[in-house]
């Protein structure tokens, strides 16, 4: 029976523990993606999610909170400053996971863990691109051709007779 295994201990005490997911925690928020394990790429997440929407809300007592998870006064900087305007409108979900394959050595599985908004490849909401429709094209790509090459030609003569 699985009674009372909310949270996996990875094999460590429980100072250890948090000791890791707080040095995790900060090294994620320095460099925006770190390489690990899956299953520490998921305690991580259960970590750091409550974390970011903390820094939401700037307030001295919010950064305490965070500050006594973190203990990191760079990396609480940083989520207060970098990190929390980026995330400011996003309901949750501030990490992804994106598993690698296994580890050479001892066959473990690896993982990518993000911060969602600090992605380029996978946030293009800066970059939309125009619809465009595929309704007779032919009439106005005839059309716009010959009034470019007709523009080029005023161009041209006006150029020549300027010189």
């Amino acid at each position: 029976m699985r009674h009372g295994k909310k949270i996996n201990h990875l094999g460590r005490k429980t100072a250890h523990r948090k000791a890791m997911l707080a040095n995790m925690a900060g090294s994620l928020i320095e460099h925006k993606r770190i390489n690990t394990t899956v299953a520490k790429a998921k305690a991580l997440k259960q970590f750091i999610e409550p974390l970011v929407t903390k820094s939401k809300e700037d307030t001295t007592h919010n950064r305490r909170i965070v500050f006594s998870k973190l203990r990191n006064k760079y990396a609480v900087a940083e989520l207060f400053r970098d990190v929390a305007p980026k995330v400011g409108d996003r309901p949750g979900g501030y990490t992804r996971i994106i598993k690698l394959g296994n580890r050479l050595g001892d066959n473990a599985d690896m993982a990518m863990i993000e911060l969602v908004d600090f992605n380029e490849i996978y946030n293009t909401s800066g970059t939309t691109k125009k619809k465009s429709t595929r309704r007779s094209r032919r009439g106005k790509s005839s059309g716009n051709a010959t009034e470019a090459t007709a523009e080029t030609a005023k161009k041209e003569d006006s150029s020549k007779e300027e010189e």
